[in-house]
């Protein structure tokens, strides 16, 4: 049957799928794939299946925000995909963490709506285990800059009260923000799949928000080598459990 939001059926879809946010990540991250086709693209929803190593992997924009990435997740998952791995950005919430850094996120902070509409905000928002880990040793071995810790998901980067926001958590410990990530963690565990994510900061903690977008979008340096660093990784450790 295929699925009414991403337009895939089972067969276009492999067990370990790779999340963007934006459909043109996927068309960069297709590149670091032995081989791949586009299966579909409809709204914010791009797919491409191919091999990395010899090992059938996906690539699926989810679009922005968590409502958007549950309804891609849920899709995948009746297609039978079993690993997943959101490649995003973020906003640096602690000093220290540089453009181009990633953040390996073992639990995020629910400011999203969307697990709210599955679970009670109690409810955690944790990583799966052993992707994580997978995740940690292969940044390490690879030598790639990583922070390991919360990120905080959220609905909007335009409320009035943003800036104090981003104060608390900080002095909370939490190191980035993005929208996805909560979404994805508690989805993937109620459904009873591995999910993880990589985010590369493309914003410093207390610079513009829209500054270091624009500059992401420009193919900055930095931010464009992180962006290729998560997508390697999130490869590599994708196929390593």
């Amino acid at each position: 049957m295929i699925q009414p939001h991403i337009r895939c059926r089972e067969e276009d879809v492999a067990e370990i799928v790779l999340l963007p946010g934006d459909p043109e990540r996927v068309t960069r991250a297709a590149q670091y794939l032995d081989e791949y086709r586009e299966v579909a693209f409809n709204r914010e929803f791009k797919t491409v299946t191919g091999k990395y190593k010899g090992v059938p992997v996906s690539i699926t924009s989810t679009g922005i925000g968590g409502a958007s990435a549950a309804i891609a997740l849920e899709e995948l998952i009746a297609c039978g995909a079993k690993k997943f791995i959101r490649i995003g950005s973020a906003g640096a919430v602690q000093k220290g963490i540089e453009i181009g850094d990633l953040i390996i996120v073992d639990a995020a902070v629910r400011e999203d709506g969307a697990s709210r509409m599955y679970v009670d905000s109690a409810y955690p928002a944790a990583a799966d285990h052993e992707l994580l880990e997978s995740i940690r040793m292969n940044a390490q071995n690879m030598g790639i800059p990583f922070h390991v810790g919360v990120v905080r998901s959220h609905d909007s980067f335009y409320i009035d009260e943003e800036e104090q926001i981003m104060q608390m958590w900080s002095k909370k410990g939490v190191l980035a923000s993005d929208m996805e990530t909560a979404a994805l963690f508690v989805v993937g565990r109620l459904r009873g799949v591995k999910v993880a994510s990589i985010l590369n900061n493309v914003v410093k903690y207390g610079e513009d928000v829209k500054e270091g977008i624009d500059l992401y979008v420009d193919s900055e340096k930095l931010a464009s080598i992180g962006e290729e660093n998560e997508i390697r990784l999130a490869l590599e450790a994708a196929i390593t459990i």
